[in-house]
């Protein structure tokens, strides 16, 4: 149920971080296709990005940690596409984000295309904070605003076959200057299972901290799975595929040793190149123990549970 009481454990707006200044507003600007020459372009041919609608905070995801300040979440980012360091912002805030489309097609009844404001005015939008655990040990705390990927998944109505779900990111050469990286397999790939994207927690955010989701932190539109490592969570995702062969992952592609499928969170399987049992929060730079699957195990774990020969946690 959702109700506007707040709690103990949640910190009043006032608390958090302003919006950093070097945040271009640019980035809250509409989308164009990947053929336009440049990014100025780009932002000249498309639309301005809306508010987010009206909506309330589901209390039923309980954080157990203070929200990240919004300027640490938008200013400490890996998104490839724009470069291989954190400090992506100036190169992300150029990307078109209007107007912008979600094909949904493959082992599905109704295929369709849809624009992001489109399914924001079509689907129940909420926010939700959730824990994010990379799997370079550190992690934040983000307040999301969006929608079950269960409920878009409703819309095109799955086949019996379909058992896997695949999520594409966006490719905007004029925008995205990592895309000259020629020896990484683009575009960006992930996957899960269709018990996975139907899940209560898989979450579909068009917004944080209350706005629009800006294009560093996967905006206007990406998937996240918080008991999941955070490279499993697609940014700027222009395509949600459903299929009977499990997707070859973006990083499984590059290094299948050292980022599995699955990649649930596990503080007892260490990464080959570092320790996992514990991380750095974002912000104050404490460690903390790590908690396996991220410490949302009441709502997975079962999905887990006939498949021990699965290498789940790498």
């Amino acid at each position: 149920m959702l109700i506007r009481r707040r709690r103990g454990y949640e910190i009043p707006e006032s608390q958090v971080t302003p919006e950093h200044l070097v945040v271009n507003r640019r980035a809250l600007m509409g989308a164009g296709a990947a053929l336009l020459p440049s990014a100025a372009l780009a932002q000249q041919a498309s639309g301005p990005v809306p508010p987010l609608p009206e909506h309330q905070r589901n209390l039923r995801y309980r954080p157990e940690r203070e929200i990240t300040p919004e300027r640490e979440a938008t200013t400490y980012n890996n998104f490839y596409e724009f470069g291989t360091s954190k400090n992506i912002v100036r190169e992300a805030s150029r990307m078109p984000m209007r107007p912008w489309t979600i094909q949904v097609d493959g082992m599905v009844a109704k295929p369709a295309t849809y624009g992001v404001d489109d399914l924001i005015r079509l689907l129940p939008i909420e926010e939700r904070i959730y824990r994010l655990r990379c799997v370079e040990a550190w992690a934040m705390t983000v307040p999301w605003t969006g929608f079950q990927l269960s409920e878009l998944l409703k819309l095109v109505e799955p086949t019996a076959n379909a058992r896997y779900v695949s999520f594409t990111t966006a490719q905007l050469p004029a925008v995205m200057p990592g895309l000259r990286q020629s020896w990484y397999p683009w575009p960006h790939v992930e996957g899960c299972s269709i018990a996975e994207a139907m899940n209560e927690l898989t979450f579909m955010p068009v917004g944080m901290y209350g706005k629009p989701l800006l294009a560093q932190n996967g905006g206007p539109f990406r998937v996240v799975f918080p008991w999941k490592y955070g490279f499993k969570s697609g940014k700027s995702v222009v395509r949600i595929t459903l299929t009977d062969r499990r997707p070859e992952n973006f990083w499984f592609k590059i290094q299948p040793s050292e980022y599995g499928f699955w990649a649930n969170v596990n503080p007892e399987v260490a990464h080959p190149r570092w320790s996992q049992a514990t991380e750095r929060l974002l912000g104050s730079g404490e460690r903390v123990p790590t908690r396996i699957f991220n410490g949302y195990g009441e709502f997975v774990a079962g999905l887990y549970t006939n498949m021990q020969r699965e290498r789940l946690w790498a």
